[in-house]
């Protein structure tokens, strides 16, 4: 049996290319006589394009004050609850500096699982904004196949319980109560509004690990404080 399967037009595509093409749709619309035009990837590679834009936080430096989660909170939905963040602080009572917290941010990760897994399109690189993965509101059918597939715990892709749809980390490009322009060219709530300044912006991809982005945000000031400064 040839290895290969045709469209209405008659093009033909590959095995890999039809299976990669329908992603998260599933095999069950394909068979039930559903196939999207839109998943099919006539292209023997599909390339999401780099973000350019990444959020570094500085753990070392970070306060736990929670003020980054309301600042986000407020600025993309007018409320101040630090369960709508898109940035997470996690704290540890019994773990030691600088282990007993951590701080989760969207990582714009070069080869997103949660763009592969929307089947709606919802979630997607937004090339306006310099290709920040974003979430469609409209799109979002609340499936959560998003959340379950980032590789991350946390989640960087969370459930909004109020407004129903995800939401993640689009570098304020998508703000509407913020009152600057956000997105890798504009400002960010969390940068700002952050008083130990422990957040930063970069356009560089940084080094993915487990553990997070490594970085030092902390100057000679730091030492006369008797906080550490490596």
């Amino acid at each position: 049996m040839a290895d290969d399967t045709k469209t209405a037009e008659g093009k033909e595509y590959s095995r890999r290319e039809f299976i990669t093409g329908i992603g998260g749709l599933g095999a069950g619309a394909v068979f039930g006589g559903l196939i999207v035009k839109g998943f099919m990837l006539p292209d023997e590679v599909y390339a999401i394009p780099a973000s350019e834009g990444y959020l570094l936080v500085d753990t070392k430096k970070c306060g736990g004050c929670e003020s980054c989660m309301l600042a986000c909170s407020l600025a993309h939905t007018g409320r101040s609850n630090i369960n709508l963040s898109r940035i997470q602080i996690t704290q540890n009572p019994f773990g030691k500096f600088p282990n007993d917290m951590a701080q989760i941010q969207c990582r714009q990760c070069p080869y997103p699982a949660c763009i592969d897994a929307c089947p709606t399109g919802a979630m997607h690189a937004e090339s306006e904004f310099g290709n920040v993965r974003m979430v469609d509101e409209g799109k979002c059918i609340g499936c959560e196949r998003c959340v379950n597939a980032c590789p991350f715990t946390p989640s960087r892709v969370q459930w909004n319980f109020e407004d129903r749809h995800a939401q993640k980390c689009d570098l304020c490009a998508n703000a509407p109560h913020w009152n600057k322009d956000g997105g890798p060219n504009g400002s960010q709530a969390c940068i700002e509004l952050c008083p130990m300044k422990a957040i930063s912006f970069t356009p560089t991809v940084p080094a993915q690990s487990d553990a997070g982005y490594v970085v030092n945000l902390r100057n000679s000031h730091w030492g006369n404080l008797m906080f550490p400064t490596t």
